[in-house]
């Protein structure tokens, strides 16, 4: 295995103290609390120069979880540090992550799920603080596998319930409560 840089290692645990204090810490996924448990999380982290080198590491992650039993890697978060700070730059490469999906005939097997530091859906406001359930450090892509998603929404029934529950959680929190859990995000800086 390679080493990591000191900046690296930096980035990752940015990553890692989000999803401890945010995504684990306020139950935003209650499935992601097992596999990070029990070390079935991979932290991927590109260095890629341009989209194309990019997608080809997606493409070699989705394999290698394809290839691999959940027993040792259950899931896969892909962090992209700096080619993709623009959100709806972003949001193309989504369109483009779901084409190598279907191009390896992953589709059905693996989901993608998107994380940005500057994440916004539709029907929410930019600034809006039920944004913060999808906005990570960096821009991430978070592969999934559905027999993961199938046995947790086995386990939680009420998932369909979960994106409200995380917005009214989020709107009781306030920004004020937000930037208590810590969360650094590098990108915002560079603006």
């Amino acid at each position: 295995m390679t080493q990591l840089s000191a900046a690296d290692e930096n980035i990752i645990a940015i990553c890692r103290h989000w999803l401890e204090q945010a995504v684990i810490g306020l139950n935003l996924c209650p499935f992601a609390r097992k596999p990070y448990n029990l070390n079935r999380l991979r932290f991927t982290l590109s260095h890629a120069i341009h989209l194309d080198a990019f997608l080809e590491l997606l493409e070699q992650e989705i394999l290698l979880l394809l290839q691999t039993p959940a027993t040792d890697i259950e899931t896969t978060l892909v962090i992209e540090p700096q080619l993709f700070a623009d959100f709806d730059v972003f949001l193309d490469v989504v369109t483009l992550a779901e084409q190598v999906l279907q191009d390896v005939h992953a589709n059905g097997t693996i989901q993608i799920a998107p994380f940005h530091p500057e994440f916004q859906f539709a029907d929410e406001a930019q600034n809006d603080i039920t944004n913060y359930t999808n906005r990570s450090p960096y821009p991430i892509l978070h592969l999934i596998r559905e027999s993961s998603i199938d046995q947790a929404v086995a386990a939680f029934p009420d998932a369909a319930c979960i994106y409200e529950r995380n917005k009214a959680l989020l709107r009781q929190m306030g920004t004020e409560g937000w930037a208590k859990l810590g969360i650094e995000y590098p990108l915002r800086k560079q603006k």
